[in-house]
């Protein structure tokens, strides 16, 4: 077994024994998917979004996750409230710009949310990071019009700017964070015919980084073993139906040795 897939069933490990608490900002399409994902690993989902309670449950949380897929008033303001008080207490801060670039409120509110507490872990498609580096990138809702490699360049601007790591999403996954990047091959194109999978791979991330400091690396793992849950899920039923169902499962039923058979991780 090679140092990384032992680095990653280390913190599957931790995961499991801890339970982490990871608090959601997220969106309605995803809350259902991406707590049964977060249970499925070994953490404690919450979905909690409204502005009276958040900094109560960023208080006793692990990990703050932020999705703004679906935006509104209260939303944003819950999520002004729980990343000023996550950053106060140094919890970590994992950030998903869903569809940003696609309408002026999106930009907005994602600015808005970066000056005020940069996050630890931003994660989105090509046409997200492009778009939120500050490139007129061109998007489709919430679909990338790039594959991820195109905006390596942008996500080495974004982590300069936030200090954070980035995490491209596609058919390749890119983690950078200043001059270090690692790159997952893992996953399967049925993946994208399931919604959140996306958000799915950030709400991870929020557990991975609840147990692991080093968040570039708690990014990489999160990737890895979205990518390979995916692929054992795919190889039960290939139908998007039976794949969100599998993948649930094979989240639940990791292995030591599925990690070391599969993982596809490099470093440029």
């Amino acid at each position: 077994m090679t140092q990384s897939a032992q680095s990653i069933w280390t913190d599957i490990e931790r995961i499991r024994a801890q339970a982490p608490l990871i608090h959601n900002i997220t969106n309605f399409v995803v809350m259902n998917n991406t707590a049964n994902a977060l249970l499925a690993l070994g953490a404690s989902p919450a979905m909690v979004h409204a502005p009276e309670e958040v900094e109560d449950f960023v208080s006793i949380s692990s990990a703050l996750v932020v999705n703004i897929g679906t935006l509104d008033a209260t939303f944003v303001a819950g999520m002004r409230l729980a990343m000023r008080q996550a950053k106060a207490l140094g919890k970590p801060i994992v950030f998903d710009p869903v569809g940003v670039g696609a309408t002026n409120f999106r930009n907005q509110v994602s600015e808005e949310l970066l000056a005020l507490a940069a996050p630890d872990v931003i994660r989105g498609n090509a046409s997200e990071i492009m778009a939120l580096a500050g490139l007129n990138a061109q998007t489709k809702g919430v679909d990338s019009l790039y594959g991820s490699e195109a905006a390596v360049d942008a996500a080495r601007r974004l982590s300069a700017l936030t200090g954070g790591v980035v995490v491209i999403s596609g058919a390749t996954d890119y983690i950078i964070q200043g001059e270090k990047t690692s790159i997952i091959s893992n996953g399967h194109p049925l993946m994208t015919k399931v919604t959140g999978m996306g958000c799915t791979a950030t709400a991870l991330t929020g557990a991975f980084a609840a147990v692991n400091s080093d968040y570039f690396q708690a990014a990489t793992h999160a990737m890895a073993v979205m990518g390979i849950a995916g692929e054992l899920a795919v190889e039960k039923k290939p139908a998007p139906g039976s794949l969100q169902l599998n993948f649930l499962d094979a989240l639940y039923e990791l292995t030591e040795a599925a990690i070391a058979d599969r993982l596809q991780l490099t470093y440029a």
